[in-house]
């Protein structure tokens, strides 16, 4: 019936539900590949370039700070989030809210999806070597705007989880936390100067390729923990 419940099985885990569901596997991981491509084209367009190139100048000349007062206050604002001190309460608060609602996989995906966007993100910046405002700035990609998306993705991901929506409304809500996200830490970082309009396309395909990746890492390695022998009840064996 149309009002039925989805109950959870005698002997589950409170909160062991996949942070990756089945249903958007296929979709995000579609989306992965896509993001990737997009990262990967973009470094080899940029590497080793200090300015802007024809895209960037479509957007705004990023040689200098493009907003004044009272929009660069919320920029200044999304930009502390990305800083050392910003990201660490950030992520923090996120975990804490995971464990109060009993998804201590959604907390693990929170530090595992930062992990791995700032991560990769910083990989890419030595690999790329594009630079903005001089020798030693690497730009690309940026590291704020992987970040943000990241995690907005991986809260997402837990909400999705937890409130199990259709697939529709599932992939709407992942898909755009992750744009509202990325667009908003990408002009931040784009308005205050620190980086050029491609560098934040290349920091949210960054995030969107690698946070899948890491949900279903985590998925694995908390599937494996749980389903030890020694977890199992005694006289059951693995089907």
């Amino acid at each position: 019936m149309g009002g039925a419940t989805t109950r959870t099985a005698p002997g589950a885990r409170e909160g062991s539900d996949p942070v990756l569901p089945p249903p958007l596997r296929p979709l995000l991981g579609t989306v992965a590949v896509l993001a990737a491509l997009v990262v990967a084209v973009l470094g080899v367009m940029y590497a080793g370039h200090g300015a802007p190139g024809r895209v960037d100048r479509w957007f705004v000349d990023p040689t200098a700070d493009s907003v004044r007062p009272p929009w660069r206050y919320p920029a200044r604002v999304l930009d502390f989030l990305g800083e050392p001190v910003g990201s660490v309460l950030l992520v923090g608060a996120l975990v804490a809210g995971c464990l109060l609602l009993r998804r201590p996989r959604g907390a693990v995906l929170v530090v595992a999806a930062a992990c791995a966007a700032v991560g990769t993100a910083t990989v890419l910046k030595h690999v790329v070597g594009r630079t903005i405002h001089g020798p030693g700035n690497l730009s690309y990609p940026s590291g704020h705007t992987a970040f943000a998306t990241a995690l907005a993705l991986a809260v997402a991901l837990v909400v999705t989880g937890r409130r199990r929506p259709g697939r529709a409304a599932g992939s709407a809500l992942v898909l755009g936390a992750s744009l509202v996200a990325g667009a908003a830490m990408g002009w931040a970082q784009v308005a205050l100067g620190a980086h050029y309009p491609t560098d934040a396309l290349g920091g949210w395909c960054t995030a969107l390729a690698v946070t899948p990746a890491a949900a279903r890492l985590v998925d694995r390695l908390v599937d494996r923990l749980v389903d030890r022998p020694g977890d199992r009840p005694p006289g059951r064996r693995p089907g």
